[in-house]
């Protein structure tokens, strides 16, 4: 159990043991170790950035969601992103372009952000924001897919490009998976992990966990899995509902301590590996981290929310800057206020208490 656990820490330490461990395993090929030396030297330089503007009173989280499309070609059940209507099968108008993800992405450079998780809809559907993404190689952007997108050109550009990180959306074996996500997606992924194999491209697996698969998700055969095929960050996302009929997929606490205990232990067994659990590592951490304490959400029309699961935003950054956004009062007010770190039975502190933040949002 880790009373003390400190994500930070953990994501700079970890980050750190994969650089060398990728560093080792690719002597072979120059353009990716040169990639990674340089990163090591981008991401320290950005720490001292983010301390900069902490001796001037301005918190910069080390990571940014970018929910680049609001598309997707999956419809998974219990998706919070179509429960929140902030996904569809159309293209909106209104969407970010590519040159203004640009633009953001350049932003998050100069004020020290590390990270930057390219979310959607299926992000993979926005190539030119990824081939955008390309252009900064100070950060690293974990592009959270469902993986039926993988193709040659893709894999060319993740080879050629090692600051964009695949991380697949897998529910564990092929029929938790298939249920949830959609008949031959399971067998997809699987192939999407063995190209990505082949071709020697790091990627990590994103891994929902309900009431009913948590158990299977952190068996030493599953990960033992994900471990051969070269996955080397796993993401636990607690499911979050949305509607009162997927109510029976959150996870209680019997599932919260059974993953809380057996990642401790996974982050012993896998020193190859990152091990990193949203929201259950905020616990462990000082509260919620969102709204800017560690990180903040831009969906796919520029509005900057707190987190995906609560979409709620009182600026958009298309007539903001990223610095402005932080201090919105809509952020600086769940941030002093309290709520971030209020007691709570769910997983999400904000999903918990959405009648406090509408009341911010509508006082503002």
């Amino acid at each position: 159990m880790e009373d003390n656990f400190n994500i930070q820490d953990y994501l700079a330490g970890g980050v750190e043991l994969i650089l060398k461990d990728a560093f080792r395993a690719s002597l072979k090929n120059p353009k990716e170790s040169l990639f990674l030396v340089k990163f090591s030297k981008y991401a320290k330089k950005a720490t001292k950035i983010r301390q900069k503007y902490s001796e001037n009173g301005k918190n910069i989280p080390v990571f940014l969601i970018a929910s680049i499309t609001s598309s997707c070609n999956l419809h998974c059940t219990g998706c919070y992103s179509r429960a929140n209507n902030a996904c569809s099968d159309d293209v909106p108008s209104n969407q970010l372009s590519g040159d203004e993800w640009g633009n953001i992405f350049r932003q998050a450079k100069e004020i020290g952000v590390s990270f930057i998780v390219l979310a959607g809809g299926e992000p993979m559907i926005r190539e030119d924001v990824i081939v955008k993404a390309s252009e900064f190689p100070e950060i690293l952007f974990p592009i959270f897919t469902n993986g039926t997108m993988l193709n040659d050109e893709y894999l060319k550009l993740f080879d050629d490009n090692r600051n964009l990180v695949p991380i697949l959306s897998i529910e564990g074996d092929e029929r938790i998976t298939d249920s949830r996500r959609g008949a031959g997606v399971y067998k997809q992924l699987v192939d999407s992990m063995e190209l990505m194999r082949m071709n020697n491209v790091i990627f990590g697996a994103s891994l929902t966990f309900t009431k009913g698969n948590i158990s299977s998700l952190v068996s030493r055969e599953f990960i033992d899995k994900l471990h051969d095929f070269g996955c080397k960050v796993v993401f636990f996302i607690e499911y979050v509902p949305v509607k009162e009929e997927t109510v029976g997929l959150a996870p209680g606490d019997d599932e919260r301590d059974l993953l809380l205990n057996e990642i401790t232990k996974l982050r012993r067994e896998y020193s190859d590996m990152l091990f990193l659990s949203f929201p259950g590592d905020e616990k462990t951490s000082g509260g919620c981290l969102a709204a800017g304490r560690g990180f903040f959400h831009i969906n796919s029309h520029g509005g900057a929310e707190p987190c995906p699961a609560s979409p709620y935003s009182d600026m958009n950054v298309r007539n903001a800057s990223l610095l402005e956004v932080l201090e919105s009062k809509l952020f600086k007010s769940l941030r002093d206020e309290g709520i971030l770190m209020d007691e709570h039975e769910s997983g999400c502190v904000l999903f918990e208490n959405k009648e406090k933040v509408e009341k911010l949002l509508n006082d503002g």
